[in-house]
């Protein structure tokens, strides 16, 4: 403003406005970074706050939108489920309800019984606990403690709760204490026999039954088994432990696809029933429906975490795909708590042997042996280890058994021909092994005195284990009267066995009465139509001149199996036979894809079924891989001729015939062959 008049001057403008004012840079300066500031800060302040109402939004959704859970409605939706079979389903609702109400006795009671129908007993036994505080009667509690006790292995803790109980004990307290004598050392036998008194006097307590057919079916007993799971189904149509049982006991009686719809009603109940899991899985992987099997074995540990039998089915699928590491790995996942199953130990070795670590395979199968004395294959298998090993000596050890059979097989005849390379013995067993004739099947020699054996039969009269021993020892001195005779004691102390059943019938076969052990064998396979019987009954039939019931038992086998590479076998011979060279082909290339191209006798049987089709390119490549595995096996030998012969290559097929006129003299096929050239 002018001081003189008064008057205020004119604005200043441009350059001179600005040189009017001190330091007119640094404050333009200082004014912007002022107002960015505040627009930054403005902006950080805008977004924690959305953040904070986001975050906030989302806790209540998560927290604030679930209403307070009603105790005494999860308590009813629990009974509910486990009216419907669905223990997961129920064991949450039990958790709910005591997680709302710990002081609720029927929520802890709830949760103590859905605990236990899950295998958690120490979550059964702390609920227990809580309701023994909250009010609830010892007496209510007695049962359910003996059976979290033993799940957790406490034999004594199981026995304080058994001697509390009273004089007049309900059906629950009868079954429980009859599982810890059990537990005690008391043995199946007196397990069985408790378990059907307490049926006999409460015929409608379905986990008795389900029990009792556990306990039957797992001592061989299957009519009685039958019985049982067939009662306890009928009982309890919802529950997933009696449904897994009769599927178990249907699938062991008719065959795989008979026991699928009862592991499928069991996991409808429950999808998350680890028991109906395992076998569902194992009988889809036995069925080579592989990726099934996989994800059943996956829910199943989702049911279980760790469990040791859904990494064991994941380690057999893995092996049967050839993904050998993947299946050792899964194994290990297992740790020891199979370890006494033979499966397992062929499992292992057959992954160690794959990989070519000979040591631990000859460990598995050693195992293997000792718990199955009289399985040949596991001794083909041991052998085979064993010479991998370097350790020839142990090797012919384990197949002497073998060798001194009529019937030994060719595998085991070339194992042991390898061992006595250069030696006299050596050569006969080529010579055995070469002719590819095999003598009639045998009783194994039994490894205990008759006498000892006889002892431990009258000592243990319940255990048809020793009277089989006793049977065998008397078949082998050929006292075949006497073994009939205790055979047919063992029927009929045990009507329902099947073993007692293919013992009888194996007596009579031994006898000459092929005839006479129809029936046995028949009865056996209603009982348990697996592999061993089938091959009897197919067997006698055929030997009995009945062709058309041999080749419907056969064929029923194969409907419920249709994996089985027996039973292939035996029915691509049938189809060469009948000259149906075109089935055969399909048969034959089946069991290929499943064994691939080192089996001796399938490209063998290949070989000819290509000659006899007309298709001779494709059999002189069996032929010729025949040939290479087996060159002085006469019947390979007859076989690459007849490829050569139908691929017009004279000469070579001449000299085949001759070679194998060398090495089978008498063999009329041969001649006939060599003749037709």
């Amino acid at each position: 403003m002018n001081t003189i008049s008064g008057q205020r001057p004119p604005p200043y403008k441009g350059r001179d406005r600005r040189a009017s004012q001190p330091y007119p840079m640094m404050r333009r300066k200082r004014r912007i970074w002022w107002r960015r500031s505040i627009r930054r800060r403005a902006r950080v302040v805008a977004l924690l706050a959305i953040l904070a109402l986001a975050v906030g939004g989302l806790l209540v959704l998560v927290h604030g939108g679930k209403p307070p859970v009603d105790p005494v409605l999860a308590v009813r939706r629990a009974s509910a489920a486990l009216e419907a079979g669905n223990y997961h389903a129920a064991h949450d609702q039990a958790m709910r309800a005591a997680d709302a109400a710990p002081r609720s006795a029927a929520a802890q009671m709830m949760l103590a019984r859905t605990s236990l129908l899950l295998g958690q007993g120490v979550t059964a036994e702390a609920a227990l606990d809580r309701a023994l505080a909250d009010g609830v009667p010892m007496a209510r509690t007695l049962a359910a403690r003996v059976e979290a006790r033993l799940l957790l292995g406490n034999l004594a803790g199981a026995q304080d709760a058994v001697d509390r109980m009273p004089l007049d004990r309900d059906p629950a307290m009868m079954r429980m204490a009859a599982w810890l004598a059990a537990a005690q050392g008391g043995g199946g036998a007196a397990l069985r026999q408790s378990l059907e008194d307490l049926v006999e006097r409460y015929p409608n307590d379905a986990r008795a039954w389900t029990d009792l057919g556990r306990s039957r079916f797992g001592a061989g007993d299957m009519d009685g088994a039958a019985r049982a799971a067939a009662r306890a189904a009928a009982l309890a149509p919802a529950d997933p432990d009696a449904l897994t049982l009769q599927g178990e006991v249907v699938r062991a009686r008719y065959g795989l696809m008979a026991g699928l719809p009862w592991f499928q009603a069991a996991l409808r109940r429950d999808p998350y029933h680890h028991p109906a899991l395992i076998q569902y899985a194992a009988t889809l992987g036995d069925l080579g429906r592989a990726t099934e099997a996989l994800a059943a074995a996956r829910t199943a540990l989702v049911s279980l975490p760790g469990s040791p039998e859904a990494y064991y089915l994941q380690a057999v699928i893995a092996a049967r795909a050839g993904r050998f590491a993947l299946a050792g790995h899964a194994m290990q996942l297992t740790g020891r708590a199979l370890y006494a199953r033979p499966s397992v130990a062929l499992l292992e070795g057959a992954i160690a042997y794959a990989q070519r670590r000979p040591q631990p395979a000859v460990r598995a199968w050693s195992r293997l042996v000792t718990m199955q004395p009289m399985n040949v294959a596991a001794r083909r298998l041991l052998a085979a280890a064993q010479i991998e090993a370097g350790d020839r000596a142990a090797a012919f050890a384990t197949l002497r058994p073998i060798l001194s059979r009529a019937d030994a097989d060719g595998y085991a005849l070339r194992l042991a021909s390898r061992i006595l390379s250069g030696q006299t013995d050596g050569a006969s067993l080529i010579d055995r092994a070469s002719s590819g004739q095999r003598g009639d099947a045998a009783i194994f020699l039994p490894d205990q005195p008759l006498g000892d054996m006889v002892i431990a039969a009258q000592d243990a009269p319940t255990d048809p284990t020793y009277a089989l021993g006793v049977i065998r020892g008397l078949a082998s001195r050929v006292d075949r009267a006497a073994a009939i005779r205790a055979a047919l004691a063992l029927v009929r102390a045990s009507p329902g066995a099947p073993a007692a059943q293919m013992a009888y019938g194996d007596t009579l076969a031994t006898a000459g009465r092929v005839a006479d052990a129809i029936a046995p064998y028949a009865r056996a396979a209603d009982l348990t139509f697996d592999e061993p019987t089938m091959l009897r009954l197919v067997d006698s039939y055929q030997r009995a001149g009945r062709t058309r019931d041999a080749a419907i038992s056969l064929g029923l086998y194969l409907s419920q199996n249709p994996q089985s590479i027996v039973g292939r076998r035996l029915l691509a011979q049938w189809q060469m036979a009948a000259g149906q060279w075109d089935d055969a082909i399909e048969t034959l290339e089946g069991l290929r894809e499943q064994l691939g191209l080192r089996d001796v006798a399938l490209l063998h049987d290949l070989t000819i079924a290509y000659v006899r089709s007309g298709d001779d390119v494709v059999a002189r490549r069996y032929g010729a891989a025949a040939y290479g595995l087996a060159p002085m096996n006469a019947a390979v030998v007859d076989a690459y001729g007849a490829a050569l012969a139908a691929a017009g290559e004279t000469d070579g097929a001449r000299q085949l015939f001759d070679k194998a006129l060398a090495l089978a003299p008498g063999d009329l096929t041969i001649q006939a062959h060599r003749a037709a050239l």
